[in-house]
């Protein structure tokens, strides 16, 4: 007996044209979709950060690690070398100017005392010597003087006399000739012998000023070197502690080595010591700084007192001082979190920093809608920054929310569907 077998509505072959048709409807909707960059990404609002645009009071800064030093520090260089001979103090004593430290022997610095005493001694020797000498010379010229002036008041007393004598025609011619030259030679002599007591006058002054001065070169010499011999006992230069003593008795210290320093105790300064060189034109003195103290939580400012200009491996050196009181318990060595300032407090629009902008550069942002559902990429310019925020040059408004936390999930998403 026959029997009817019922036709298929959806043959294998039907089924594989619709599914054909539909994957390729599916391709071309989402080649369309992606070429009008649409990209969209479900995100959980739990998993990212929203943050809302202000507008506020503004101060680019920059976070610097300090070092906190004694504001002064005195080092403790050996002038010329030599052997320790005896060390007076402990590391780490409490000196007052003057104190003595240690004690080097240095028999090149004592011999060289020896001889520059000896040819100091010398030198003097021979300035008194001198002196002497010009004092004779000085007397046998004013005795001179003295003989011709009393020959020549003699001849001039005769002459007088003959003058008269022979104008009465009491002598001859012959006899006034005589009186005449005998007053004119003595006349001459007499202020020749006064022209060389001058001269011998101006060459005493100018061999005094001379033998002044190599006076005082010979004791200035002659300090240098006991400057040198007293020099051999280290001194503490100021008030201060000793730090960092660096001596054993019997131990040779080039001259120039450092042995220790003294660290002044009566305040301190921090050195920011890695300042990276592209802050070099936008750092000088009088710019502040702020930190907060672990102890007590209180907040303390900090002046730029000292630029160091030298730059070694892209950074560069500040010191600062402090503005007002000082932190209790503060100790050389500790280091500090410093939020160094570089401009000047202004009012500006805001963005809180965040993961975002290790992905845009700044560049981009994505901006909540005002339903609050979805956020989208819109374009930004980003100014200056300090340690929370980055400055809104242009794309955004006070008042917008934004999403702050990391974009490293999203490629190339141009729009976050956001889910609670």
């Amino acid at each position: 007996m026959d029997r009817v077998i019922p036709k298929k509505r959806w043959s294998t072959k039907r089924l594989l044209t619709i599914g054909g048709i539909l994957a390729l409807a599916l391709l071309i909707f989402a080649s369309f979709y992606f070429a009008r960059g649409g990209a969209k990404l479900n995100v959980d609002l739990d998993r990212i950060t929203i943050s809302e645009i202000k507008q506020d009071k503004f101060q680019e800064t920059i976070p610097e690690n300090g070092t906190v030093l004694p504001l002064i520090t005195e080092y403790l260089p050996t002038p010329d070398g030599g052997k320790v001979a005896q060390i007076y103090v402990e590391d780490g004593a409490m000196l007052k100017a003057g104190d003595p430290i240690l004690k080097l022997v240095n028999t090149e610095v004592d011999l060289s005392m020896a001889n520059t005493a000896n040819s100091v001694s010398a030198a003097l020797a021979n300035i008194q010597l001198g002196q002497i000498n010009a004092e004779q010379n000085t007397v046998l010229k004013l005795q001179t003087l003295a003989d011709v002036e009393q020959l020549y008041l003699e001849a001039e007393r005769v002459y007088n006399v003959d003058q008269k004598l022979y104008a009465q025609h009491v002598i001859g011619s012959q006899e006034f000739v005589t009186a005449t030259n005998n007053y004119k030679v003595l006349k001459q002599k007499y202020a020749l012998q006064q022209e060389i007591l001058r001269q011998d006058t101006l060459d005493r002054a100018s061999q005094a000023k001379q033998d002044q001065e190599s006076y005082v070169r010979a004791k200035a010499t002659l300090q240098v070197m006991q400057e040198k011999v007293d020099g051999l006992i280290l001194r503490a230069p100021i008030d201060g502690q000793l730090t960092s003593l660096d001596a054993e008795v019997g131990q040779v210290k080039t001259a120039g080595y450092s042995v220790g320093q003294i660290d002044a105790v009566n305040g301190f300064k921090v050195r920011l010591s890695d300042v990276d060189e592209h802050y070099l034109n936008r750092v000088f003195t009088g710019q502040t700084g702020t930190f907060t103290f672990s102890t007590n939580d209180s907040l303390y400012k900090l002046k730029i007192f000292k630029v160091f200009t030298a730059v070694a491996n892209g950074r560069f050196q500040v010191d600062m001082k402090f503005v007002g009181k000082v932190p209790q318990g503060l100790r050389k060595g500790q280091t500090l979190q410093v939020t160094l300032a570089l401009s000047d407090e202004r009012t500006s629009i805001l963005v809180p920093k965040g993961g975002f902008f290790q992905q845009t550069g700044g560049n981009w942002i994505f901006k909540v809608s005002e339903d609050g559902k979805t956020a989208y990429k819109v374009d930004i310019q980003l100014g200056q920054q300090n340690i929370d925020y980055f400055e809104v040059v242009s794309g955004l408004k006070p008042g917008d929310k934004v999403v702050t936390s990391s974009y490293e999930n999203y490629g190339n998403m141009t729009e976050l569907v956001l889910k609670k």
